[in-house]
């Protein structure tokens, strides 16, 4: 009998206990995919890519990333990058790049070099990938305030150390347009009218911050000259902007307001017309990571809210709503380069936190676009890697001395879903709105899918995430209805991230994380960054058009699951 009181007891207490975030035991879920329930195109958003340093493209580590990721995508990848009129010799550094495109010679008569930026460009196309070109930032010859111009920045210093004398407004807006024209014919020349009107333009980067040192207006009259010259070079050339960050902000929020207006109706500085040449819209949108309670908590509602808000400002405009709007810059937070070790929210980014929240983030970006019906064209993983730096220290990037992390896996498998997003139905926990209001926290897990299908295909990808990173974390039991499948035998391909699979974090961990890896570690670490598959292909019949797949995902985990006919 007091046994059986004290079992009781126990009972009660463990029902009372407060259940760890996003720890708690979680019910079998069961989701639905019919392939033949369309929800249009999924557009590759997901095929973007930018970083800071422009030099790091042609150097030994960039080139073999820049090869992958053209590799893992059917269709052109599209790269943005900084810093592609800052004058210097091209020396890489962390936040910084030059190019040396513009100088003046003694008599102060423009001297144009386009050796540096071929070099970069010439990287992409000969992998098959388009430029998103970032025209800026100021060559030093045409500042109004060029000195100081060249930073040291490192990741312990002030991120605002490093706007320095690029960042300001030409003394000159005609002799920078000029540049700026012939630049673009420059390019035309060298890779031919078709190949540079399948490239997209921008001006500058986040002008609503110190990247800009000028006024609103200021940027608007760069853009005007600048837009004048692209489209004069050549008129069937896409030019966009203003690449603010943070929307949800109201001061980033007036400025892309301030600027569409002027696009449709202000009177053009460098043409004296009403309006001004768009093409593309673009903006940036960031998260908010927090260590809470010695652990890592993401907030993935800061960066959908930013999205939301950019999205909801486009389509009060009748005339812009249906532009493409690329989201220049998309992540969990803003500073690629500020390493783990001096900012200790940063340290989601080695493992597999990065990658579920890439998967869960990106899926909710479809759902924001089409309830605000927005053309969305691309989201910008602000993303690449660090030359001669230590291993796995905690930089935003997609590789570390040539080893894939987690996170390029997850842009491996958008790149093996094709055909038409299709819909996911059933139980779910989470869904865009949920998020948007309160992210992922609590005791539920946002264990969901992102689906689509072709005639001969239907991939399912599936996630197990929450913004606190706490190891280890709970698995969750999945179940996975395919509908509308033929009655032939379909071949089912298992890929997964998780911390046994396609994780080369983690292996190196165990390896006892040298910083000096021999040939054979390094060997194994590449193969261990590589996308894997948890279990054999196997084909499978169908049962009145239906299959039913079961995995227990892990937390943080990743899966795709793939029908081939």
């Amino acid at each position: 009998m007091m046994m059986q009181k004290y079992l009781l007891h126990f009972f009660i207490l463990l029902l009372l206990l407060p259940a760890l975030p996003g720890n708690a035991q979680q019910d079998t879920l069961l989701m639905s995919v019919d392939t033949r329930k369309s929800k249009g195109p999924l557009n590759p958003i997901w095929a973007w890519f930018g970083y800071d340093e422009p030099n790091y493209t042609y150097m030994k580590d960039g080139k073999k990333l820049l090869t992958e990721i053209a590799a893992l995508s059917k269709v052109p990848v599209y790269v943005r990058v900084h810093s592609l009129l800052v004058t210097g010799d091209g020396t890489a550094a962390l936040k910084w790049g030059s190019t040396n495109a513009y100088t003046e010679d003694a008599n102060g008569n423009p001297v144009y070099s386009w050796t540096i930026i071929d070099k970069i460009f010439d990287t992409f196309i000969e992998r098959g990938m388009k430029p998103v070109a970032q025209i800026g930032f100021m060559p030093e010859a045409l500042s109004v305030k060029p000195s100081p111009y060249r930073h040291h920045w490192q990741p312990d210093n002030k991120y605002n150390d490093i706007f320095t004398g690029w960042a300001y407004p030409p003394k000159d807006y005609k002799k920078f347009a000029a540049l700026v024209y012939e630049w673009v014919k420059h390019s035309v020349a060298r890779y031919g009218k078709a190949e540079v009107e399948s490239w997209y333009w921008e001006l500058w980067n986040e002008p609503n911050i110190g990247y800009w040192k000028g006024t609103t207006e200021e940027y608007i009259k760069l853009y005007d000259y600048t837009a004048d010259a692209v489209k004069r070079a050549l008129p069937t050339a896409r030019i966009g902007g203003p690449e603010v960050t943070g929307p949800n902000w109201d001061v980033a929020a007036k400025f892309l307001k301030t600027f569409l207006d002027h696009v449709v109706s202000g009177k053009n500085y460098a043409t004296g017309k009403t309006g001004a040449p768009l093409d593309v819209i673009t903006f940036h949108a960031k998260g908010a990571p927090k260590v809470i309670d010695g652990h890592v908590q993401m907030n993935m509602a800061a960066q959908l809210r930013d999205i939301d808000k950019g999205f909801e400002i486009i389509a009060a405009y009748p005339s812009l709503k249906k532009l493409p709007v690329i989201i220049g810059e998309s992540d969990p937070e803003g500073c690629a380069a500020c390493s783990e070790a001096f900012h200790p929210s940063n340290a989601y980014r080695n493992g597999t936190m990065y990658s579920s929240y890439t998967a869960a983030s990106f899926a909710r970006k479809y759902d924001l676009a089409a309830a605000r019906g927005i053309n969305l064209a691309g989201a910008v993983t602000w993303a690449f890697e660090f030359e001669d730096q230590p291993w796995f220290a905690g930089f935003r990037d997609l590789a570390t001395n040539g080893v894939d992390k987690p996170v390029l896996n997850v842009f491996r498998m958008f790149g093996l879903m094709q055909g038409d997003r299709l819909e996911v139905s059933g139980q779910t926990n989470y869904d865009y709105r949920q998020i948007l209001d309160s992210s992922v926290r609590g005791a539920k897990r946002d264990v969901n899918a992102l689906a689509a299908g072709d005639a001969h295909s239907a991939s399912v990808m599936v996630w197990n995430y929450h913004d606190d990173n706490i190891i280890p974390a709970q698995s969750s039991p999945v179940k996975i209805k395919v509908k509308g499948l033929p009655s032939t035998r379909v071949l089912l391909k298992h890929y997964r991230i998780d911390a046994s699979h396609s994780n080369a974090y983690e292996v190196w961990k165990k390896m006892g994380a040298p910083q000096h890896p021999d040939a054979l570690q390094t060997a194994q670490l590449e193969r261990a960054g590589q996308l894997e598959a948890i279990t054999s292909p196997e084909w499978v019949l169908p049962r009145n058009g239906e299959i039913i797949l079961n995995t227990d995902l892990p937390g943080q985990g990743v899966s795709l699951l793939q029908l081939t006919w």
